[in-house]
């Protein structure tokens, strides 16, 4: 009876933890190559809970990553800057003080504007050049290597392929995120409310063919998170930020 009771409690446990699966998913194109923007919308299996999450996928065969800094005031919504620039994507950077100064590494157009700092959020980088992305521990950054963008943030959300253990599991918020396989594709993301452990199951499970997380990593979240993309058509799908921010995350044409 004990040994009955205890797988009981076992099932019972895991039963109320559940899994999220996708359970509606839209795809429309860009006017660009290899990438495309997907709404997809989960559900917990335990509790019923649902999160929407848009998602913009890409190859950096066709595309490329790069940072948009903005130094001083005054300073434009996602919106502004993503049609300003030409952009086909985008979502909100990396962290900042009150006074807009980028708290960890920020290299824009090959420049380094913020050096790497060590601390306990501050777990990975997002880097580009010209031919590849890629998300990175801090313990893995060279100064050596060639890079023409990259933000520091944190936490890591999927690490390997695997879910990160450890991470918040009560506060929900608005998240945004980087995201990359092991060979040429990425992609950046913006979830409805949930928390962080949720969010590193949502990313561990298969929301797209033949797109297997290697690795993700969180970006400034909250009222920061904005996410944005321009369709085949040349009108816009866009979710602002509730406050400025000192950077976004772009993706443009090579």
């Amino acid at each position: 009876m004990q040994v009955s009771a205890a797988l009981l409690c076992l099932v019972l446990a895991a039963a109320a933890r559940g899994e999220w699966k996708a359970v509606s998913t839209q795809i429309e194109p860009s006017a660009a190559g290899k990438l495309e923007h997907r709404y997809v919308v989960f559900e917990d299996s335990a509790s019923g809970d649902r999160a929407s999450m848009e998602l913009v996928l890409f190859s950096t065969k066709s595309c490329r990553l790069r940072i948009i800094d903005q130094p001083s005031e005054p300073r434009g919504d996602l919106d502004e800057m993503m049609r300003r620039e030409k952009c086909l994507a985008g979502v909100n950077g990396g962290y900042f003080d009150p006074n807009y100064k980028p708290i960890g590494l920020l290299i824009v157009d090959g420049k380094i504007i913020a050096p790497l700092q060590r601390a306990r959020l501050l777990t990975g980088i997002l880097t580009a050049s010209s031919s590849k992305a890629q998300i990175l521990r801090v313990s893995e950054f060279s100064r050596g290597q060639k890079i023409d963008a990259a933000v520091e943030c944190g936490p890591m959300i999927v690490d390997l392929g695997n879910r990160v253990a450890g991470l918040e599991a009560t506060r929900q918020a608005r998240r945004t995120f980087a995201a990359a396989e092991k060979a040429d594709r990425v992609a950046l993301g913006f979830c409805s409310d949930i928390s962080l452990a949720d969010l590193s199951k949502i990313l561990t499970t298969q929301f797209a063919p033949n797109f297997k997380i290697h690795r993700a990593l969180n970006l400034d979240g909250g009222s920061s998170s904005a996410f944005w993309f321009k369709r085949g058509d040349g009108s816009v799908f866009s979710i602002p930020e509730q406050k400025a921010v000192r950077d976004f995350v772009a993706i443009v044409p090579k």
